[in-house]
């Protein structure tokens, strides 16, 4: 397959590159460069390949930096530990993969005709790193403030319309523990007192106890979303009763 136009690519970032080759480089996988030296007659050593190896080490480390402003100024309440935890969720693989699927990355990478044949252009670690890549490619072709507006747009903003009231909150249950612990308590407990609907879309109800006795209760459609709702309850009397 033929990668795809870069110009499209440069549209969906929202950002036209001054140096094309930054570009070319981050789209380019390791597996890709031997045959595209052999195709311009030239001899193929590992030092002199170009790809996206190194772009994806710079990637990394822009997207921690501009991640952890982001989480900082759009939470300003929160404590270290909600922070890295929210950090983390938006940097996994996962999320990466989702952005650089929304972006159609995989067509844009320039692959080696045994990691064609694989998918490599579907593979989660290939797009993750592309995507990092990409980042640094922007960050060293305009600086840190084209990259944060780039990231803003394709990871934060639909990371957290579609993680909603769960990205919000956090980890309720961590900073309810943290205030516990602050206080000499020991930790909450959290019982399943009923569950309703069918298997496919179940709703279940969640108490949490501090100190033997009942603070709060909630709804959700996991436990683990239950939970959070509960502990958040929990953590808004608790601090009241400071």
């Amino acid at each position: 397959m033929t990668p795809a136009d870069d110009a499209l690519l440069e549209q969906r970032l929202g950002h036209k590159f001054a140096r094309s080759a930054l570009l070319h480089d981050a789209l380019t996988h390791s597996s890709a460069v031997p045959e595209m030296r052999a195709s311009q007659g030239e001899p193929y050593t590992a030092k002199a390949a170009v790809n996206n190896e190194r772009l994806e080490f710079l990637g990394d480390a822009v997207l921690e930096l501009l991640t952890s402003e982001y989480l900082l100024d759009a939470f300003p309440d929160w404590t270290e530990g909600q922070l890295s935890k929210s950090r983390a969720r938006l940097v996994n693989a996962y999320s990466l993969e989702a952005a650089a699927r929304r972006l159609h990355l995989g067509d844009h990478l320039r692959l080696g005709r045994g990691e064609e044949k694989t998918g490599g252009r579907e593979k989660q670690t290939l797009l993750a790193d592309a995507f990092e890549a990409v980042l640094a490619a922007i960050y060293l072709d305009a600086g840190l403030s084209a990259a944060r507006e780039v990231l803003r747009h394709t990871l934060f903003e639909r990371a957290f319309e579609e993680a909603g009231e769960r990205m919000a909150e956090s980890d309720r249950k961590s900073a309810l523990q943290e205030l516990l612990q602050s206080r000499g308590q020991v930790p909450a407990e959290y019982r399943v007192v009923g569950e309703s609907g069918p298997d496919h879309q179940k709703t279940f109800k969640i108490e949490v106890w501090v100190n033997g006795s009942r603070v709060a209760s909630a709804e959700g459609g996991t436990k683990k979303e239950a939970e959070q709702r509960a502990a958040r309850k929990a953590l808004k009397l608790l601090e009241l009763a400071k």
